[in-house]
């Protein structure tokens, strides 16, 4: 196997690891790989780099940062092995977009506010997409996105249609009226699913008219319910499975009253 090893290397030296990865007498699981079968590794790695984000940790956002090249460079070196593109290609179709894209840098064109440039890249989007609707527009956002993520692009789409509330006033009445049907469907024992989906997208658009990130409240609310379960199971110790629901909530209420910052 032809390959010097390096004090420090770059991505010429990735692409090249990875190809030998894929080799004949490479790795035998590499080798074995495809699209769809590393699919979900993609998306672990992102997370990661995200969870780096989060934890404000500098290095470790630069190793998963690593994890999600390699991802992007394993998958140039499937298509490249199949004919299809190789990871120039993709450096040159990101470039090519960027550039088509920023019209104000790399063009004639004047913004004086960052509102400004989405209003651009909006419109150079469209143009770039040859779009021709507002549906097809939805079409286009991605159907992996988390259903939180996703439902909220398809209502910024109909929002650019003008097919939204005024205000957060209409998004928060259709609460109501939606949490009325999951209510009515639990009695019917009847859509219950369909109706639990609409109560959801109205709270998303609560969400978004306030400008609250649906995921992170979600992950934050969650995160807030597993400090107060363990504080009820601290407490409880061993007596746990044998606790009332009332006494589980007296110490869940204990939590609320003594440990969290109001």
């Amino acid at each position: 196997m032809e390959f010097q090893k390096k004090e420090r290397y770059n991505v010429n030296d990735l692409l090249k690891i990875m190809e030998l990865l894929r080799a004949e007498n490479g790795c035998p699981w590499d080798r074995e790989q495809t699209h769809e079968s590393i699919r979900m590794n993609f998306l672990e790695e992102v997370y990661e780099a995200c969870d780096a984000i989060d934890n404000k940790n500098d290095d470790n956002l630069k190793e998963e940062l690593g994890d999600v090249l390699m991802q992007v460079v394993f998958h140039s070196r499937i298509a490249e092995e199949a004919g299809k593109y190789n990871f120039d290609d993709v450096a040159n179709d990101v470039c090519q977009k960027l550039v088509f894209r920023h019209p104000h840098v790399f063009g004639d064109v004047d913004v004086n506010s960052s509102s400004e440039v989405l209003d651009v890249w909006d419109q150079m989007k469209l143009k770039e997409k040859k779009s021709t609707s507002y549906t097809s527009e939805m079409d286009r956002v991605p159907k992996a996105l988390p259903a939180l993520m996703y439902s909220e692009k398809i209502q910024k789409r109909a929002r650019k249609a003008g097919f939204d509330w005024p205000d957060v006033t209409g998004a928060l009445e259709k609460v109501y009226e939606e949490t009325k049907e999951v209510e009515q469907a639990i009695k019917d024992n009847n859509k219950i699913e369909e109706e639990i989906g609409d109560l959801l997208f109205a709270v998303v658009n609560v969400a978004r008219f306030c400008k609250v990130d649906c995921e992170q409240a979600l992950y934050n609310a969650s995160q807030k319910f597993m400090r107060r379960f363990a504080y009820v199971e601290e407490k409880a110790g061993d007596n746990l499975k044998n606790m009332s629901l009332e006494e589980m909530d007296k110490l869940w209420d204990e939590y609320k009253k003594t440990m969290e910052v109001k």
